[in-house]
């Protein structure tokens, strides 16, 4: 079974989510709770369904190649 991931030049939001319910899109506040699609633990982080990347410290890399900050430990 071949998928958006591994078939090259294609990201993983060229394709519609096909989870019912819809995960969230990579913009959206709650963009975290879409499915993992790849995880490697070892290394710190995950691949989302939205094309989100979340690592193991809380920051996230959205699919436009933006960061989101890891707010500070008081």
């Amino acid at each position: 079974m071949t998928s958006a991931l591994t078939r090259p030049g294609r990201r993983p939001t060229d394709e519609p989510c096909h989870h019912r319910p819809r995960c969230p899109d990579a913009l959206a506040p709650d963009r975290w709770a879409a499915r993992i699609v790849t995880s490697h633990p070892e290394q710190g982080w995950s691949l989302l369904c939205n094309g989100v990347l979340l690592f193991d410290d809380g920051g996230e890399l959205l699919p436009a190649s933006s960061g989101v900050a890891v707010a500070a430990a008081a």
